[in-house]
């Protein structure tokens, strides 16, 4: 696929980055906030404090007995690890399956969990909930991602803004499950996919290729502090309707958009709209202050003739399936894969795992947003002297390390904690750094087919994280096990990836099948072969989303 030198020149005059860039960046970065809060509102909503069986005689009256009484004792079984039975109790010389339950209300005095009894034998009720949500982002990832090419990027993002608010606050109120179930999956759709997605778009499409990495790893980093959001306001609010409404309530920063946000450029240029591209540019260059004056009716003229010289040439055409179809591209794309899917399953699994971690909840929820920053920082100041590899590989066996080194711990130690959250901070450098990979790796004319592909697969493996949890009924230790050795593994097998950094991207299929052929970590790094290194370049701006009939 051949640049458009007219758009490269004109989108050139706006300069990497400026003050234009810098406000759409701004607005465009607020749906990451609003994703991060809606992705984790459950772990509040929904928290599963410690409980206990209800007693009859002790607990008719209204007033629960202290967790460790002796009185208590003498109705609940102890469990080998000398703890409080939480589902059973006494029934003579036997012992039977609570029929209600008491709740420790030290930090949560009401949860949908608390309110549905989703504990014990109805404990997975509410894992689904959290998967109904992750299919939703799955489905929006998919659905809307065709969709912002066809109706265009700001549509997509005001109307799931719009959506986000309305199902964000609705969802508070709705006191049936099936029902609850059927609007958390358009929630997900709308609230972590929709706006987050094409908001991403817009800002590589508006930004130059120096400012990529840092504007992409921005979006990482707020994400987080939508999660931190969530711990703060769930330690403030102790109503879970007024909590998840308040969660919801956020997304009206995202309505302003419909009229202070503009169209992609690039986009409108694509769609054949290239008056109101024209126009939008010279609105940021006025507002960028360079002293530099557009000629509209240059560009104009200019894309005039390049429509009538585009009937004239042949445009390669490529799908997903032509990502499978050569045998150094269908490497690529299966090992890109898995390592999203393995970024997901433990980000999430850590992300989701802070209730079963000893201490204030809130707090540990806040610090496990906290501690990604260190880690982007990081990512910023080496990506482009270390190379993506090596940083994405050493980042996925560093967190599958400390997943399996925290199941060799006593379980609620401080230093188990400290793990889990060291853990995070790995995992989530290389969940941020497999953004900009992707994009490199492949050939513009599938370029967005891959990424599609790669963000499918994190979804999926985000759904089935909830179900994972649930294997901790038979062994406290067995989901943190599968979260690190799957680390593990895509980590090293991510070394047989070809580096990127200094290298131009590749355009075509034919590119994309040699790009990077024999370079692995091993050849390069061991000496046996010599990277070619390519000073670096202007590259291409990323081209607008296609439609990938996925």
């Amino acid at each position: 696929m051949a640049v458009d030198h007219t758009l490269e020149e004109m989108m050139g005059m706006l300069g990497d980055f400026g003050r234009y860039q810098g406000f759409q960046f701004f607005l465009h970065i607020l749906s990451a906030l609003t994703a991060g809060m809606h992705m984790l509102s459950l772990v509040t909503v929904m928290a599963t404090p410690e409980h206990r069986c209800f007693v009859e005689d002790l607990d008719s009256n209204g007033t629960h007995f202290p967790w460790n009484s002796s009185e208590i004792s003498r109705y609940i079984p102890l469990k080998a690890s000398g703890e409080m039975d939480s589902c059973r109790l006494f029934d003579g010389n036997e012992t039977i399956q609570c029929s209600s339950y008491v709740y420790d209300r030290t930090y949560y005095e009401t949860s949908k969990t608390i309110d549905w009894d989703f504990v014990c034998n109805k404990r997975w009720m509410a894992s689904i909930s959290q998967t109904v949500y992750m299919f939703g982002v799955f489905t929006g990832a998919v659905v809307l991602g065709g969709l912002a090419d066809k109706v265009g990027r700001k549509a997509i993002f005001c109307w799931s803004a719009t959506l986000q608010l309305i199902l964000g606050v609705g969802v508070a109120f709705i006191p049936e499950y099936y029902s609850f179930l059927v609007v958390r999956f358009f929630y997900g759709i709308f609230g972590s996919a929709g706006s987050y997605i094409t908001g991403f778009v817009l800002t590589m499409e508006l930004v130059g290729p120096s400012k990529r990495t840092a504007c992409g790893i921005a979006f990482q980093a707020t994400f987080a502090a939508g999660i931190m959001l969530v711990a703060a306001w769930g330690a403030l609010i102790k109503d879970h309707v007024l909590l998840q409404a308040i969660y919801g309530l956020h997304s009206c920063l995202l309505i302003a958009h419909w009229w202070v946000m503009d169209e992609s450029p690039r986009w409108l240029w694509m769609q054949g709209r290239t008056r109101e591209a024209i126009d939008i540019v010279a609105k940021g260059l006025k507002m960028n202050g360079r002293g530099i004056t557009m000629d509209k009716e240059y560009f104009a003229r200019k894309t005039k003739a390049a429509t009538v010289m585009q009937g004239e040439e042949p445009r390669e055409t490529a799908g997903v399936l032509d990502l499978f179809k050569t045998p150094n591209l269908r490497m690529k794309t299966i090992n890109v894969c898995v390592n999203w899917f393995a970024n997901s399953l433990v980000y999430y699994g850590l992300s989701l795992s802070t209730g079963k971690l000893y201490g204030n909840p809130f707090l540990i929820l806040f610090i496990m947003g906290l501690v990604e920053y260190p880690s982007y920082i990081v990512v910023v100041l080496l990506l482009d002297k270390m190379g993506r590899r090596f940083l994405t590989s050493f980042l996925m066996l560093a967190g599958g390390l400390c997943c399996i080194a925290a199941t060799q711990m006593v379980q609620g130690s401080t230093t188990t904690t400290g793990i889990v959250m060291m853990g995070k901070l790995f995992i989530a450098g290389s969940f941020a750094i497999i953004y900009n990979y992707s994009a490199e790796l492949f050939p513009t004319v599938v370029r967005n087919s891959a990424m599609g592909l790669g963000s499918m697969a994190a979804r999926l493996s985000g759904a089935l994280t909830p179900l994972i949890t649930l294997l901790d009924s038979f062994d406290p230790t067995v989901p943190a096990i599968i979260f690190g050795v799957v680390a593990l593994l895509s980590g090293f097998w991510t070394l047989f990836l070809p580096e990127t950094m200094n290298q131009p991207m590749p355009q075509s299929i034919q590119d994309g099948e040699t790009f990077g052929k024999g370079d692995t970590f091993f050849t390069t790094f061991l000496g046996r072969k010599k990277r070619d290194v390519v000073q670096p370049v202007h590259m291409e701006q990323m081209v607008p989303l296609q439609n990938n009939d996925k």
